[in-house]
């Protein structure tokens, strides 16, 4: 499993904790909701001051994000956390 794909998976999950949408934290962190789509799917790489902006916004520790088993708790099934292909 690589490291953009791990993080885009936690950023996924914590948001989700949270209860903000996409749109959400894309307006928290100054940033577009395309952004925040490409960084969950894996095809975006985060620089640390964006990790830092979204670990301060999810209100975690920016390591939390790259951390490999976060997202294996359950979640409802509509949040889709599989790699998709």
């Amino acid at each position: 499993m690589d490291l953009q794909y791990i993080v885009g998976i936690n950023v996924k999950y914590y948001r989700y904790m949270k209860g903000l949408t996409q749109e959400g934290l894309a307006e928290k962190i100054n940033v577009s909701t395309n952004y925040i789509g490409r960084l969950e799917r894996g095809q975006h790489n985060p620089s640390l001051k964006k990790i830092d902006n979204i670990a301060r916004c999810l209100d975690i520790e920016a390591y939390q994000l790259f951390m490999k088993d976060t997202a294996k708790e359950k979640l409802p099934s509509r949040v889709n956390l599989t790699k998709r292909k």
